[in-house]
């Protein structure tokens, strides 16, 4: 197929990249290339024959336009988005713009691309991907299906809510083959340093106090990004259009058992490798669990999320492949071996500094 990519750059987007390379696909891969788009993540598919690159603001209506002509994709895949909550807090206009408007500009694009009686295209299909964060918060028990209400409370999570709404819109509106998949918090390689994971690790490496939100009491479900890039192909291939698929990780953890595990993974491999290493400080000390340190809460912090993922599990036969895990050793071990890749970000444009602090 043809497969428009949007936000191809980023953390999902460039392992979803690489799989749609892998399995043979030919793929266009638009993305602004802001703060959190980064080609290195892409540096070793780059020179593909069936790989290219547009740097374009989806927003860009005409840009969109010209984009789906040209390339005439049998697929969209979604991601681009702004979708940091701490960032959504500080400056919420740029995720209005980003995720609604620019959620519109590619509808839009996809509806006069195929849509049109001249259209060449087959089956198109339109797979907008978002959060289980539109569904707002969960008590100690229960979990998120596709028909839980929405009930955001960030300016990230309404946003995207929003786009949601938009997509399914088209579909009931327009006819157009939409497909929506809402999942929980992706973690592994090369995602930006600003989300927990990266953070706790890097904070560790340097030697720096790990900040730890409230009591670290609250709950996600993790994901293992490359288990989420196959789940999204699943429903690319497979999925319905009209329907929405939520995909989790399985692997409920609270954010301070999630930091204690990351340490105790991390000071393994540190020994294992030999440590100290050039990778690590010098201040460094021999338990990374010491650096924890419990900062004032997020506004807005969700107590709990958690997916129901057995719709997918059922009816495509996707479930994820990493367990409770093995997932975060790979994670660990790819940070530890590719200084490299986030080296030039903590130089240049973050430095691990917290953002969202305004209530």
């Amino acid at each position: 197929m043809n497969i428009l990519v949007t936000g191809g750059a980023g953390f999902i987007g460039s392992n979803l990249v690489r799989l749609l390379l892998a399995r043979g696909h030919r793929v266009l891969n638009i993305d602004k290339l802001t703060y959190a788009g980064n080609l290195a993540s892409l540096r070793d598919v780059e020179s593909s024959p069936n790989y290219r690159f547009q740097q374009a603001d989806i927003c860009d209506a005409a840009a969109m336009r010209h984009a789906f002509a040209q390339f005439q994709p049998d697929a969209v895949m979604h991601l681009a988005a702004e979708s940091h909550v701490d960032r959504s807090i500080d400056g919420p206009g740029a995720f209005i713009e980003t995720n609604i408007t620019g959620t519109y500009s590619l509808l839009q694009a996809a509806r006069e691309c195929w849509l049109q009686p001249k259209s060449k295209i087959q089956n198109p299909k339109f797979l907008h991907v978002s959060t289980d964060e539109v569904y707002g918060s969960l008590g100690a028990t229960g979990k998120f299906t596709e028909t839980t209400a929405y009930n955001p409370h960030s300016p990230y999570s309404a946003s995207k809510a929003a786009s949601d709404h938009l997509a399914r819109a088209w579909h009931d509106t327009y006819g157009l083959p939409v497909l929506v998949t809402n999942c929980s918090n992706n973690y592994g390689p090369s995602q930006f340093p600003e989300k927990l994971i990266p953070v706790v690790l890097l904070k560790a490496l340097r030697g720096e106090p790990i900040p730890v939100y409230g009591k670290g009491e609250n709950i996600r479900d993790w994901l293992y990004v490359e288990d989420h890039a196959a789940a999204l192909l699943t429903v690319l291939e497979q999925g319905r259009p009209g329907e929405t698929y939520n995909i989790g990780g399985n692997n409920e953890l609270r954010n301070i058992d999630l930091v204690h595990l990351l340490c105790r993974i991390l000071d393994e491999e540190l020994e294992t490798r030999g440590a100290p290493s050039s990778q690590t400080s010098d201040l460094r000390p021999q338990s990374s669990a010491s650096l924890i340190t419990f900062v004032a809460d997020r506004p807005g912090h969700d107590l709990r999320y958690a997916i129901d993922a057995s719709k997918i599990r059922h009816q495509l036969g996707w479930q994820p492949a990493q367990d409770h895990l093995s997932g975060f050793r790979k994670t660990v071990a790819w940070y530890l071996d590719n200084k490299p890749w986030w080296q030039p970000i903590l130089d240049g444009s973050y430095q691990l500094k917290r953002l969202g602090q305004h209530s």
